[in-house]
């Protein structure tokens, strides 16, 4: 089981970011992914959730509104979308496996002027 997030980076307030989570080694379509992120000095939370055929999705509060998971099992990618990106958003961003309990290395995104 390998997975592999990409698409983090620097962005101003308000900006947006979409991060993508690349899995293999089983068969994606059958599971629940998650999003969590780090922020420094800071226990791993919790972000969103995404149903094994994308049909069903839930937010943290703190991003409700502003992020959109989603995924593409014909490609084996969890996506991230983020908009109207607060500081407070800094962190490093990790897609998870539940089923597997397996964590991908993580990308980070920096949100500052």
């Amino acid at each position: 089981v390998q997975l592999v997030e990409s698409g983090g980076g620097l962005v101003q307030p308000g900006g947006s970011l979409r991060l993508s989570c690349s899995a293999s080694g089983f068969t994606f379509r059958s599971y629940l992914m998650h999003w969590h992120r780090q922020a420094p000095g800071k226990e791993r939370e919790f972000i969103a959730h995404i149903s094994s055929t994308g049909d069903s999705t839930y937010y943290a509060d703190s991003v409700k509104g502003r992020f959109t998971i989603s995924r593409d099992n014909a490609k084996n990618t969890v996506y991230l979308q983020m908009n109207s990106l607060k500081p407070e958003d800094t962190a490093v961003y990790y897609c998870y496996v539940p089923t597997w309990a397996k964590w991908g290395q993580g990308t980070q995104v920096t949100v500052s002027s």
